[in-house]
């Protein structure tokens, strides 16, 4: 078992894709084994401006967005649902998710059951 960690998201660098085909999307880590003294949970805020994307993708494990500030369309196996302040969206593992086209400026918190960001094994599209 570990100690609790207490992590300010001021304190958090962003970070992106190195690979631009992946979308412009931007996130600040909050927890991950590889970066603090957690486990079992993976988590962090999405960031997206207007005019930005977050490719189509799947990974093995399920993965919950809470909306923060703004609004979005978060495609889901073709479906589409709004995320915005308040709503919790449960995304079932393998699914095809992904925001295409951010119309306004938009944060979300993203949740894994995983040790480590490293070890979502994302599929792009």
């Amino acid at each position: 078992m570990t100690a609790p960690v207490m992590v300010d998201e001021r304190d958090r660098p962003e970070e992106t894709w190195q690979d631009p085909s992946r979308g412009s999307i931007r996130w600040k880590t909050l927890l991950s084994g590889d970066v603090t003294a957690s486990e079992k949970l993976v988590c962090g805020i999405a960031i997206m401006d207007a005019g930005e994307t977050f490719a189509l993708h799947s990974h093995p494990d399920p993965e919950l967005y809470f909306g923060l500030e703004g609004e979005v369309d978060v495609h889901i196996n073709g479906t589409v649902h709004r995320l915005k302040p308040g709503i919790a969206l449960f995304i079932p593992g393998n699914a095809v998710h992904g925001v295409i086209h951010a119309d306004q400026p938009v944060r979300w918190f993203y949740t894994f059951a995983a040790n480590a960001f490293a070890d979502i094994a994302y599929t792009f599209a």
